[in-house]
């Protein structure tokens, strides 16, 4: 057994691996609906009742969570969390959106040039999803002939993590996250909200309802960073809790204990298991750019091929996604980051 607050000490870890993972089965759970239809059924969704890309979803949102409480209480003041959260987040995402718009957009139009550059969908385009309250997933003419004839699909989830970021910042203001106790509060206070659907019968408006499913993951990372001085990583427990979700196929407790099972199996994976898989750390981390570019790449796959099977979708657009990903980590993100170090520099205090 481990306590978390003593391996997840430094850059020592398999996070950059889980999540360049967890960016590959996005890829591969849209690649059914993209080459054959959003009725397509996904990897896992029958097995599991979640789709393979929303297990990842869930991943990447309690990693976010507790590295996001962390970077909270490292930060050496509020601009420098909020400039480190902007510069993360907000270049690589612009450059992708400014290539699909204005490089793959016109070539792979059906309308006449001109036509395309001077239609006001493609401004609305990039300006609507780098500011991503009301996300467009559409340009005019561009793969209206693909079984899903949308050129982005993974960014939704950003407003989503933005949001989160504000929850974590609403909580770090009031001085919660380092008070154990009054966090029992705040999640009792969650708890009740995020329950309140299940109990009472009141049409609530999608993006609420996703905003509920995703911060949940987001949370449970944030919990396990309060409590990481007593949280023990365990497989005996992995196990456990695995069973626990199996078991637990409908009610109001499945969708939870599926989420904590899959956030604490993540964290174990994390932090316990040591040895050659920890190099990957070296060679940086593309699982960002995987995840925004992997689906405006899929579905250009099938613009230039044709009618596919999802796997044949899958070994065309992976390979030239990691190409942009592996380019936008080294010439976008990790500039970005280097920014970060200088302009919102972590407390010395904390290490």
């Amino acid at each position: 057994m481990y306590v978390l607050a003593e391996v997840a000490r430094g850059r020592d870890n398999n996070l950059n691996l889980i999540r360049f993972i967890a960016a590959s089965a996005v890829l591969v759970s849209h690649a059914w609906p993209i080459a054959l239809g959003p009725d397509a059924i996904q990897p896992l969704s029958g097995v599991t009742g979640h789709a393979l890309g929303s297990i990842a979803v869930y991943i990447f949102f309690a990693i976010s969570g507790f590295l996001i409480a962390a970077s909270f209480e490292r930060r050496s003041s509020l601009r420098a969390f909020l400039l480190a959260r902007t510069l993360r987040l907000f270049p690589g995402l612009l450059v992708s959106l400014l290539l699909v718009a204005l490089i793959m957009g016109p070539v792979v139009t059906e309308l006449p040039l001109s036509q395309y550059l001077s239609h006001p969908d493609v401004m609305a385009f990039l300006v609507r999803n780098t500011t991503l309250v009301f996300p467009q997933y559409t340009l005019p003419g561009v793969f209206q002939g693909n079984p899903y004839p949308m050129v982005e699909g993974s960014i939704w989830t950003l407003i989503h993590e933005v949001l989160c970021y504000c929850l974590v910042f609403f909580i770090g203001v009031l001085g919660l996250l380092r008070r154990q106790r009054a966090m029992v509060g705040v999640l009792i206070l969650y708890a009740a909200i995020w329950v309140l659907p299940e109990l009472v019968e009141v049409k609530v408006h999608p993006r609420l309802m996703a905003a509920r499913q995703l911060s949940l993951p987001f949370m449970i990372g944030v919990a396990f960073w309060v409590w990481r001085d007593r949280l023990v990583l365990s497989m005996p427990l992995a196990i456990a809790l695995v069973l626990a979700a199996s078991t637990l196929r409908s009610g109001v407790l499945a969708y939870p204990v599926f989420v904590l099972a899959v956030s604490y199996v993540t964290f174990w994976i994390a932090y316990v298991p040591r040895g050659g898989l920890r190099h990957y750390n070296r060679v940086g981390d593309y699982s960002y750019g995987l995840y925004i570019y992997a689906f405006p790449i899929q579905g250009l796959a099938v613009w230039l091929v044709g009618p596919q099977e999802p796997l044949t979708n899958i070994a065309i657009s992976f390979p030239v996604s990691l190409v942009l990903a592996i380019l936008s980590w080294h010439f976008i993100e990790e500039p970005a980051l280097r920014v970060t170090k200088r302009a919102a520099p972590l407390r010395t205090d904390l290490g």
